[in-house]
């Protein structure tokens, strides 16, 4: 009997007996002000509703004197003059348990999908700090993607963090879905952030699937929400993964999008007062993105692998929110629209891309054959307008002959179709026969650190 009680036990030991009020003063846009309560930044407070009687969820956000500002994680309708504002005592906490598998939730932990309450005597707060850097385990075990092109050319390591740098409409989306489905992690973790209303069941039921939802949580805040429900998605996907990472999980975060989460602090920063720097974005933009990039990553107990999408206007590489990510990541993939307009998928730009850690979790003949490779692209990129329009002359250079011999094959390797699985032991038999050499099997291994513990850094780390 004691399980029928816990749900009722958990919330009599959470309610606050002492409250702090205070009243509603005043609504501009999506900002409100109010006298008291007494609170501090981050705390959830209850808006009372003087008319109906029902109650509006919001967060502090700003404080100025006596005067609170808050955003609402639903609709200002209803919201007047007078309402009173009661406060919390604590910061967004998300009940957390084995649970969510299986489960879609909105930006404050509660259900979206229309299933029961989840019910768990565990809560992580959202907002939190990132594990000590002496208490992270050294990176040491590649992690299967399943995307061909990602576990030949790009290998990730457990607890590495990588952005996926794209215009609108060049694969983002479907490049995580083929990663949710393929990968050897043990729960994914996916992040929907200012998506449209119809992707996110397209992303459910067409791109994740039935047995894909089995071990993911979903974590959605769509682009009608308002600002403080996008921004908070964010840290709820965190705190979640953060969970299973502590149970000694290997967790794959996949975020969509960074770039949204960024526009969701602009507007709650503006609103509050902020003043615009780089590029109408405030400095709290900046001060956001790495407390919340360096949550994921190793940790003594597990491990989180995160991916996170930005969106890159007009293919602007340096503008400031996919500069600052860059910087803070462990590597970055990106999308090329050239590729994508050729039919080629996933459009992965293997020359611009890197993976900071993949010498590391990957054995001496993949590196070299992953170093012929690059130079057989870059080389018939560098001749490619030449090739195309037949200037070039067959024998003039063996390298250019044998660039153009491999193109196709270089090619057809990259590209794989959206269902079409790849395990690793295939992939990387297939990279060692495109650089003509064989790639023994203990490199097919995901632990290489006793075969390979003297494998040099990247330059890029030095």
């Amino acid at each position: 009997m004691a399980s029928f009680f816990d749900k009722y036990i958990t919330s009599v030991q959470n309610t606050e007996t002492i409250l702090y009020t205070g009243t509603v003063k005043a609504v501009k846009g999506m900002l409100i002000e109010s006298n008291g309560p007494r609170s501090v930044i981050g705390e959830m407070c209850t808006i009372k509703l003087m008319r109906s009687g029902e109650t509006v969820l919001a967060e502090v956000v700003g404080l100025d004197g006596t005067t609170v500002q808050l955003m609402p994680y639903g609709e200002t309708k209803g919201i007047e003059v007078g309402c009173q504002v009661v406060a919390s005592g604590h910061v967004l906490q998300v009940a957390v348990g084995p649970e969510l598998l299986g489960r879609v939730i909105d930006a404050t932990g509660k259900p979206y999908d229309g299933k029961a309450d989840i019910v768990s005597d565990t809560f992580y707060s959202a907002i939190a700090s990132p594990p000590s850097p002496l208490d992270r385990k050294p990176v040491s075990e590649r992690i299967v993607t399943g995307v061909r092109a990602i576990d030949s050319m790009l290998a990730v390591a457990k607890g590495q963090r990588l952005g996926i740098f794209a215009g609108s409409g060049v694969g983002k989306s479907t490049l995580l879905s083929m990663i949710a489905r393929n990968t050897n992690a043990d729960i994914n973790v996916i992040a929907l952030v200012g998506e449209r209303g119809r992707e996110v069941i397209d992303f459910i039921q067409r791109d994740l699937g039935e047995e894909g939802l089995k071990r993911s949580v979903l974590i959605v805040a769509t682009s009608d929400q308002p600002s403080i429900a996008r921004l908070r998605a964010a840290y709820t996907a965190t705190a979640v993964a953060e969970y299973f990472r502590d149970q000694g999980k290997d967790v794959m975060l996949m975020f969509d999008s960074v770039t949204r989460f960024a526009h969701a602090q602009r507007e709650i920063g503006l609103a509050a007062g902020e003043p615009p720097a780089q590029r109408g974005y405030p400095p709290s933009v900046f001060d956001l993105l790495p407390k919340l990039l360096e949550r994921s990553g190793t940790s003594k107990k597990g491990t989180i692998t995160g991916f996170y999408t930005v969106l890159v206007d007009g293919d602007d590489m340096d503008e400031p929110i996919a500069d600052k990510v860059r910087g803070t990541l462990d590597g970055h993939i990106v999308l090329s629209k050239a590729l994508a307009h050729k039919a080629h998928f996933p459009a992965i730009d293997v020359l611009s891309s890197i993976s900071r850690l993949s010498k590391r979790v990957s054995g001496e003949q993949t590196q070299f054959s992953v170093m012929q490779i690059r130079r057989k692209i870059a080389l018939y990129s560098e001749n490619e307008d030449m090739i195309t329009v037949g200037a070039y002359q067959k024998g003039s250079s063996p390298a250019i002959d044998d660039a153009i011999e491999s193109h196709a094959a270089i090619d057809d390797f990259l590209m794989q179709d959206e269902y079409a699985p790849a395990p690793l032991e295939e992939t990387l038999t297939r990279l060692g026969q495109l650089a003509g050499v064989e790639i023994p099997k203990e490199e097919f291994n995901t632990d290489l650190k006793k075969s390979f513990s003297n494998v040099e850094e990247p330059l890029s780390e030095k």
